[in-house]
Protein backbone atom coordinates (compact mmCIF):
# COMPACT_ATOMS: atom_id res chain seq x y z
CA UNK A 1 0.00 0.00 0.00
CA UNK A 2 1.47 3.24 -1.11
CA UNK A 3 2.40 5.69 1.94
CA UNK A 4 -0.27 8.13 2.73
CA UNK A 5 1.99 10.75 3.55
CA UNK A 6 5.60 10.46 1.80
CA UNK A 7 8.51 12.68 1.02
CA UNK A 8 8.15 14.97 -2.16
CA UNK A 9 10.13 17.17 -5.02
CA UNK A 10 9.30 20.09 -3.66
CA UNK A 11 10.10 23.17 -5.90
CA UNK A 12 11.41 26.60 -4.20
CA UNK A 13 12.56 30.19 -5.64
CA UNK A 14 16.38 30.63 -5.81
CA UNK A 15 18.39 32.75 -4.04
CA UNK A 16 18.43 35.55 -5.56
CA UNK A 17 14.27 35.93 -5.43
CA UNK A 18 13.29 38.16 -2.19
CA UNK A 19 10.81 35.75 -0.56
CA UNK A 20 8.90 37.88 1.32
CA UNK A 21 8.09 39.14 -1.80
CA UNK A 22 7.34 35.42 -2.95
CA UNK A 23 5.30 34.01 -0.42
CA UNK A 24 1.27 34.88 -0.14
CA UNK A 25 -1.68 33.72 2.45
CA UNK A 26 -4.01 31.32 1.27
CA UNK A 27 -6.17 32.50 -1.38
CA UNK A 28 -9.17 32.33 0.77
CA UNK A 29 -8.55 34.83 3.09
CA UNK A 30 -9.72 38.79 3.01
CA UNK A 31 -12.34 37.76 0.62
CA UNK A 32 -14.33 40.96 1.42
CA UNK A 33 -11.53 42.39 1.86
CA UNK A 34 -10.02 43.56 -1.76
CA UNK A 35 -7.95 46.11 -0.54
CA UNK A 36 -5.56 43.88 1.20
CA UNK A 37 -4.93 42.13 -2.51
CA UNK A 38 -4.68 45.31 -4.06
CA UNK A 39 -1.77 46.31 -0.99
CA UNK A 40 0.00 42.93 -1.80
CA UNK A 41 -0.23 43.71 -5.38
CA UNK A 42 1.47 46.80 -5.05
CA UNK A 43 4.19 45.34 -2.31
CA UNK A 44 5.06 42.36 -5.13
CA UNK A 45 5.42 44.69 -8.22
CA UNK A 46 6.93 43.07 -10.87
CA UNK A 47 8.83 40.73 -8.67
CA UNK A 48 8.63 36.83 -9.00
CA UNK A 49 5.21 36.14 -6.34
CA UNK A 50 3.19 33.11 -5.71
CA UNK A 51 0.61 36.35 -5.96
CA UNK A 52 1.03 35.43 -9.89
CA UNK A 53 0.51 31.64 -9.22
CA UNK A 54 -2.67 31.78 -7.37
CA UNK A 55 -6.43 33.05 -7.64
CA UNK A 56 -7.23 35.14 -4.45
CA UNK A 57 -10.91 34.26 -3.71
CA UNK A 58 -12.02 38.06 -3.65
CA UNK A 59 -11.88 37.58 -7.29
CA UNK A 60 -14.12 34.45 -8.41
CA UNK A 61 -16.73 36.80 -9.32
CA UNK A 62 -14.84 39.33 -11.07
CA UNK A 63 -15.69 39.93 -14.97
CA UNK A 64 -12.22 38.75 -15.91
CA UNK A 65 -11.46 35.53 -13.87
CA UNK A 66 -11.08 33.85 -17.04
CA UNK A 67 -8.73 35.95 -17.84
CA UNK A 68 -6.98 35.46 -14.13
CA UNK A 69 -6.34 31.89 -14.23
CA UNK A 70 -5.03 32.11 -18.07
CA UNK A 71 -2.38 33.80 -17.01
CA UNK A 72 -1.83 32.19 -13.68
CA UNK A 73 -1.00 29.53 -15.91
CA UNK A 74 1.45 31.60 -18.20
CA UNK A 75 2.83 32.63 -15.17
CA UNK A 76 3.94 29.11 -13.55
CA UNK A 77 5.02 28.00 -17.42
CA UNK A 78 6.98 31.61 -17.27
CA UNK A 79 8.44 30.82 -14.06
CA UNK A 80 9.72 27.15 -14.68
CA UNK A 81 10.85 28.09 -18.61
CA UNK A 82 13.11 31.22 -16.70
CA UNK A 83 14.59 28.69 -13.76
CA UNK A 84 12.99 30.89 -11.30
CA UNK A 85 12.90 27.35 -8.74
CA UNK A 86 14.75 24.44 -8.20
CA UNK A 87 13.59 21.21 -7.29
CA UNK A 88 14.75 19.21 -4.67
CA UNK A 89 15.08 15.72 -4.41
CA UNK A 90 12.17 13.84 -2.90
CA UNK A 91 12.50 14.98 0.95
CA UNK A 92 10.30 16.69 3.67
CA UNK A 93 10.83 20.35 4.89
CA UNK A 94 10.16 20.85 8.84
CA UNK A 95 8.83 24.19 8.98
CA UNK A 96 8.97 26.75 11.79
CA UNK A 97 6.42 29.40 11.28
CA UNK A 98 6.23 32.25 13.94
CA UNK A 99 2.62 33.55 14.10
CA UNK A 100 1.81 37.36 14.75
CA UNK A 101 1.50 36.94 18.42
CA UNK A 102 5.00 35.36 18.70
CA UNK A 103 4.21 32.10 19.04
CA UNK A 104 6.00 29.08 16.71
CA UNK A 105 4.22 26.54 15.09
CA UNK A 106 5.67 23.14 13.66
CA UNK A 107 5.41 21.49 10.50
CA UNK A 108 5.99 18.81 7.94
CA UNK A 109 5.47 19.27 4.26
CA UNK A 110 4.97 16.36 1.93
CA UNK A 111 2.60 14.96 -0.41
CA UNK A 112 -0.65 13.23 0.43
CA UNK A 113 -1.43 10.28 -1.29
CA UNK A 114 -5.36 11.44 -2.73
CA UNK A 115 -5.99 7.58 -3.22
CA UNK A 116 -6.35 7.71 0.71
CA UNK A 117 -8.82 10.64 0.87
CA UNK A 118 -12.47 10.65 0.84
CA UNK A 119 -14.33 13.75 1.50
CA UNK A 120 -17.79 12.39 0.92
CA UNK A 121 -20.37 11.56 4.29
CA UNK A 122 -19.31 8.61 5.87
CA UNK A 123 -15.95 8.31 4.86
CA UNK A 124 -13.47 5.87 6.18
CA UNK A 125 -10.30 7.01 4.48
CA UNK A 126 -7.19 7.48 6.09
CA UNK A 127 -7.28 11.80 5.43
CA UNK A 128 -10.63 12.95 5.80
CA UNK A 129 -12.66 15.79 6.04
CA UNK A 130 -13.47 17.36 9.87
CA UNK A 131 -16.14 19.67 8.10
CA UNK A 132 -18.91 19.31 5.59
CA UNK A 133 -16.94 19.34 2.05
CA UNK A 134 -19.67 22.18 0.42
CA UNK A 135 -19.39 21.03 -3.38
CA UNK A 136 -19.92 24.59 -5.49
CA UNK A 137 -16.85 25.44 -3.84
CA UNK A 138 -15.09 22.98 -5.95
CA UNK A 139 -15.43 23.88 -9.74
CA UNK A 140 -14.56 27.24 -9.41
CA UNK A 141 -10.75 26.05 -7.83
CA UNK A 142 -10.98 22.83 -10.67
CA UNK A 143 -10.70 25.38 -13.50
CA UNK A 144 -7.31 26.97 -11.52
CA UNK A 145 -5.80 23.70 -10.84
CA UNK A 146 -6.93 21.36 -14.28
CA UNK A 147 -4.68 23.26 -16.77
CA UNK A 148 -1.58 24.25 -13.76
CA UNK A 149 1.71 22.59 -14.12
CA UNK A 150 2.38 23.39 -10.64
CA UNK A 151 0.91 23.18 -7.35
CA UNK A 152 1.11 25.34 -4.00
CA UNK A 153 -0.14 24.13 -1.00
CA UNK A 154 -2.26 26.27 2.05
CA UNK A 155 -3.08 22.74 2.69
CA UNK A 156 -2.80 21.76 6.47
CA UNK A 157 -3.56 18.13 7.79
CA UNK A 158 -4.02 17.71 11.47
CA UNK A 159 -2.30 14.50 13.43
CA UNK A 160 -3.28 13.68 16.96
CA UNK A 161 0.77 12.91 18.33
CA UNK A 162 -0.14 13.62 22.26
CA UNK A 163 3.36 12.05 23.17
CA UNK A 164 4.54 14.67 20.71
CA UNK A 165 7.20 12.14 19.18
CA UNK A 166 6.77 13.08 15.38
CA UNK A 167 7.61 17.10 14.71
CA UNK A 168 8.56 18.17 17.82
CA UNK A 169 11.84 16.81 17.87
CA UNK A 170 12.91 18.77 14.91
CA UNK A 171 13.25 21.33 16.92
CA UNK A 172 15.88 20.25 18.82
CA UNK A 173 17.70 18.92 15.38
CA UNK A 174 16.74 21.10 13.07
CA UNK A 175 20.48 23.27 13.34
CA UNK A 176 22.08 20.40 11.94
CA UNK A 177 19.72 20.17 8.52
CA UNK A 178 19.98 22.57 5.52
CA UNK A 179 18.16 25.55 5.29
CA UNK A 180 15.71 25.76 3.17
CA UNK A 181 14.52 29.31 3.92
CA UNK A 182 13.79 32.03 6.65
CA UNK A 183 12.18 35.10 6.05
CA UNK A 184 9.45 37.81 7.32
CA UNK A 185 6.64 37.26 5.71
CA UNK A 186 4.44 40.14 4.35
CA UNK A 187 1.85 42.72 6.07
CA UNK A 188 2.92 42.03 9.88
CA UNK A 189 2.11 38.27 9.37
CA UNK A 190 4.98 36.72 11.38
CA UNK A 191 7.97 34.61 10.07
CA UNK A 192 8.50 31.75 7.95
CA UNK A 193 11.44 28.99 8.41
CA UNK A 194 11.98 25.83 6.65
CA UNK A 195 14.78 22.95 6.43
CA UNK A 196 15.88 19.85 4.35
CA UNK A 197 15.15 17.11 6.64
CA UNK A 198 17.68 14.66 5.69
CA UNK A 199 16.88 10.91 4.61
CA UNK A 200 17.62 8.97 7.95
CA UNK A 201 15.45 11.75 9.83
CA UNK A 202 12.92 10.75 7.28
CA UNK A 203 13.04 7.17 7.82
CA UNK A 204 12.49 7.85 11.26
CA UNK A 205 9.20 10.20 10.65
CA UNK A 206 7.85 7.05 8.01
CA UNK A 207 7.41 5.05 10.49
CA UNK A 208 6.00 7.16 13.13
CA UNK A 209 3.46 7.86 10.60
CA UNK A 210 2.73 4.02 9.91
CA UNK A 211 2.06 3.83 13.43
CA UNK A 212 -1.04 6.36 13.09
CA UNK A 213 -2.64 4.42 10.10
CA UNK A 214 -1.97 0.71 12.41
CA UNK A 215 -5.80 -0.21 12.82
CA UNK A 216 -5.51 -2.33 16.00
CA UNK A 217 -3.06 0.97 17.94
CA UNK A 218 -5.78 3.32 16.74
CA UNK A 219 -8.56 1.20 17.79
CA UNK A 220 -7.35 0.91 21.16
CA UNK A 221 -6.38 4.74 21.57
CA UNK A 222 -9.55 5.99 20.84
CA UNK A 223 -11.68 2.86 22.35
CA UNK A 224 -13.60 2.25 18.73
CA UNK A 225 -14.07 -0.97 16.79
CA UNK A 226 -13.24 0.24 13.49
CA UNK A 227 -12.12 -1.17 9.92
CA UNK A 228 -9.81 1.57 8.96
CA UNK A 229 -8.12 4.13 11.00
CA UNK A 230 -8.60 8.17 11.02
CA UNK A 231 -4.15 8.87 10.86
CA UNK A 232 -5.15 12.68 9.10
CA UNK A 233 -7.88 14.97 9.99
CA UNK A 234 -8.04 18.51 7.84
CA UNK A 235 -7.36 21.66 9.82
CA UNK A 236 -7.33 23.71 6.78
CA UNK A 237 -8.09 23.95 3.10
CA UNK A 238 -10.67 20.95 2.71
CA UNK A 239 -11.89 22.61 -0.37
CA UNK A 240 -8.47 22.92 -1.80
CA UNK A 241 -7.67 19.18 -1.29
CA UNK A 242 -11.29 18.69 -2.54
CA UNK A 243 -10.02 20.04 -5.63
CA UNK A 244 -7.31 17.82 -6.09
CA UNK A 245 -9.09 15.22 -5.85
CA UNK A 246 -11.04 16.02 -8.33
CA UNK A 247 -8.77 16.82 -11.01
CA UNK A 248 -7.18 13.36 -9.86
CA UNK A 249 -10.77 11.35 -10.48
CA UNK A 250 -10.83 12.87 -13.80
CA UNK A 251 -7.31 12.22 -15.21
CA UNK A 252 -7.68 9.25 -13.72
CA UNK A 253 -11.09 8.63 -15.69
CA UNK A 254 -9.26 9.72 -18.99
CA UNK A 255 -6.36 7.16 -18.56
CA UNK A 256 -4.11 8.51 -15.93
CA UNK A 257 -1.65 5.74 -14.54
CA UNK A 258 -2.15 5.77 -11.06
CA UNK A 259 1.63 4.90 -10.30
CA UNK A 260 3.53 7.02 -11.91
CA UNK A 261 1.26 10.51 -12.46
CA UNK A 262 2.05 13.12 -10.25
CA UNK A 263 -1.29 14.53 -9.99
CA UNK A 264 -2.36 11.83 -7.55
CA UNK A 265 -0.57 13.89 -4.92
CA UNK A 266 -1.40 16.76 -3.30
CA UNK A 267 1.86 18.75 -1.11
CA UNK A 268 0.28 19.36 2.19
CA UNK A 269 2.07 20.30 5.95
CA UNK A 270 1.04 18.21 8.54
CA UNK A 271 0.90 19.68 11.84
CA UNK A 272 0.39 18.17 15.15
CA UNK A 273 -2.90 18.35 16.56
CA UNK A 274 -1.27 19.07 20.10
CA UNK A 275 0.75 21.89 19.06
CA UNK A 276 0.88 24.60 21.25
CA UNK A 277 0.24 27.37 19.27
CA UNK A 278 -2.72 25.57 17.52
CA UNK A 279 -5.41 26.99 19.56
CA UNK A 280 -8.71 26.02 19.01
CA UNK A 281 -11.51 29.03 19.37
CA UNK A 282 -14.77 28.49 19.29
CA UNK A 283 -17.37 29.93 16.96
CA UNK A 284 -20.63 30.97 18.75
CA UNK A 285 -24.48 31.58 17.72
CA UNK A 286 -27.01 34.08 17.16
CA UNK A 287 -30.36 33.37 16.14
CA UNK A 288 -32.09 36.46 14.94
CA UNK A 289 -35.58 37.37 14.42
CA UNK A 290 -37.52 34.93 16.00
CA UNK A 291 -40.20 34.51 19.44
CA UNK A 292 -37.65 33.99 22.26
CA UNK A 293 -39.93 32.70 24.58
CA UNK A 294 -41.38 30.50 21.89
CA UNK A 295 -37.44 28.43 21.08
CA UNK A 296 -36.47 28.54 24.63
CA UNK A 297 -39.36 26.54 24.87
CA UNK A 298 -38.52 24.51 22.20
CA UNK A 299 -35.42 23.80 23.57
CA UNK A 300 -36.57 22.80 26.93
CA UNK A 301 -39.16 20.33 25.43
CA UNK A 302 -36.37 18.50 23.10
CA UNK A 303 -34.29 18.16 26.93
CA UNK A 304 -32.33 21.46 27.40
CA UNK A 305 -32.34 22.07 31.16
CA UNK A 306 -30.70 24.53 33.32
CA UNK A 307 -27.31 22.87 34.76
CA UNK A 308 -23.23 22.96 34.47
CA UNK A 309 -22.57 19.20 33.90
CA UNK A 310 -22.07 16.88 30.35
CA UNK A 311 -23.21 19.47 27.31
CA UNK A 312 -23.03 22.41 28.56
CA UNK A 313 -23.42 26.48 27.06
CA UNK A 314 -24.34 29.61 27.78
CA UNK A 315 -27.55 31.17 27.20
CA UNK A 316 -28.49 34.61 26.73
CA UNK A 317 -31.76 35.93 26.35
CA UNK A 318 -33.58 38.99 27.50
CA UNK A 319 -30.44 39.94 29.49
CA UNK A 320 -29.62 37.00 31.22
CA UNK A 321 -27.16 34.47 30.30
CA UNK A 322 -27.67 30.84 31.58
CA UNK A 323 -25.66 28.20 31.87
CA UNK A 324 -27.64 25.26 30.08
CA UNK A 325 -27.31 22.02 29.48
CA UNK A 326 -27.95 19.06 26.65
CA UNK A 327 -30.02 16.16 27.92
CA UNK A 328 -30.11 14.30 25.22
CA UNK A 329 -27.12 14.85 23.28
CA UNK A 330 -26.94 14.07 19.15
CA UNK A 331 -23.52 14.38 18.69
CA UNK A 332 -20.60 14.31 20.36
CA UNK A 333 -19.59 17.60 21.04
CA UNK A 334 -22.08 20.23 22.49
CA UNK A 335 -22.47 22.02 19.30
CA UNK A 336 -23.35 19.56 17.49
CA UNK A 337 -25.75 18.75 19.49
CA UNK A 338 -27.12 22.46 19.87
CA UNK A 339 -26.85 23.03 16.27
CA UNK A 340 -28.98 20.14 15.08
CA UNK A 341 -31.84 21.66 17.77
CA UNK A 342 -31.34 25.43 16.01
CA UNK A 343 -31.68 23.53 12.39
CA UNK A 344 -35.00 22.00 13.30
CA UNK A 345 -36.41 25.16 14.91
CA UNK A 346 -35.65 27.21 11.87
CA UNK A 347 -37.15 24.71 9.38
CA UNK A 348 -40.62 25.47 10.55
CA UNK A 349 -40.12 29.03 12.04
CA UNK A 350 -38.70 32.65 10.68
CA UNK A 351 -35.45 33.13 11.93
CA UNK A 352 -31.96 32.79 10.77
CA UNK A 353 -28.90 32.12 12.55
CA UNK A 354 -24.94 33.08 12.40
CA UNK A 355 -21.75 32.32 13.26
CA UNK A 356 -19.77 34.76 15.88
CA UNK A 357 -16.27 34.99 16.67
CA UNK A 358 -16.04 36.78 20.12
CA UNK A 359 -18.31 36.85 23.38
CA UNK A 360 -18.86 40.15 23.29
CA UNK A 361 -20.15 40.07 19.89
CA UNK A 362 -22.70 37.82 20.67
CA UNK A 363 -23.71 40.11 23.74
CA UNK A 364 -24.17 42.62 21.56
CA UNK A 365 -26.55 40.91 19.13
CA UNK A 366 -28.51 38.94 22.23
CA UNK A 367 -29.56 42.46 23.70
CA UNK A 368 -31.94 43.19 21.06
CA UNK A 369 -35.05 41.97 21.13
CA UNK A 370 -36.07 38.90 18.80
CA UNK A 371 -32.56 37.17 19.33
CA UNK A 372 -30.65 35.36 21.48
CA UNK A 373 -27.02 34.38 21.81
CA UNK A 374 -25.21 31.13 22.49
CA UNK A 375 -21.79 30.99 24.00
CA UNK A 376 -19.29 27.54 23.28
CA UNK A 377 -16.44 26.67 25.31
CA UNK A 378 -12.79 25.97 23.75
CA UNK A 379 -13.34 22.81 22.11
CA UNK A 380 -11.10 20.12 24.10
CA UNK A 381 -8.38 18.74 21.42
CA UNK A 382 -8.59 15.45 22.77
CA UNK A 383 -12.11 15.35 21.56
CA UNK A 384 -11.47 16.15 17.89
CA UNK A 385 -10.02 13.21 16.03
CA UNK A 386 -12.94 10.92 18.46
CA UNK A 387 -15.73 13.26 17.08
CA UNK A 388 -14.99 12.88 13.92
CA UNK A 389 -14.50 8.85 14.04
CA UNK A 390 -18.00 8.57 15.97
CA UNK A 391 -19.82 11.63 14.28
CA UNK A 392 -18.36 12.32 10.67
CA UNK A 393 -17.04 15.79 9.70
CA UNK A 394 -18.09 18.16 12.54
CA UNK A 395 -21.01 20.45 12.52
CA UNK A 396 -20.28 23.60 10.55
CA UNK A 397 -18.74 26.47 11.81
CA UNK A 398 -17.84 24.73 14.87
CA UNK A 399 -14.10 26.22 15.60
CA UNK A 400 -11.71 28.34 14.26
CA UNK A 401 -8.11 27.90 13.77
CA UNK A 402 -6.25 30.97 14.50
CA UNK A 403 -6.40 34.50 12.64
CA UNK A 404 -6.36 35.75 8.80
CA UNK A 405 -2.88 36.61 9.00
CA UNK A 406 -1.76 33.29 10.71
CA UNK A 407 -2.77 31.05 7.85
CA UNK A 408 -0.62 28.90 6.11
CA UNK A 409 1.20 30.82 3.14
CA UNK A 410 2.00 29.89 -0.38
CA UNK A 411 5.58 29.17 -0.11
CA UNK A 412 6.56 25.40 -1.66
CA UNK A 413 5.94 24.07 -5.19
CA UNK A 414 5.39 20.66 -6.60
CA UNK A 415 5.09 19.95 -10.64
CA UNK A 416 1.89 18.11 -10.90
CA UNK A 417 2.34 17.78 -15.01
Amino acid sequence: MSKVFSRAKIMLPKADVDMSKWSVVACDQYTSEPEYWKDVADLVGDAPSMLNMVLPEVYLESDDVADRINGICANMQRYLANDVMEESEPTYIYVERTQADGMVRKGIVGKVDLEHYDYSVGSTSAVRATEGTILSRIPPRVRVRENAPLESPHIMILIDDETRSIIEPLANECANFKKAYDFTLMKNSGSLKGYFIPDDVCDRIDGLLEELCDVDKFNAKYGVNEKSALAFAMGDGNHSLATAKACWEKLKAEGADVNTHPARYALAEIVNLHDEAMVFEPIHRVVFGIDTDDFTAFLKSNGITEGDEGQVFTYIVGGKEISMTVGNPTANITVGSVQNLIDEYLKSHEGTVDYIHGDDVVRQFAAKDGNIGILFDIMDKSEFFKTVIIDGALPRKTFSMGHAHDKRFYTECRKIR
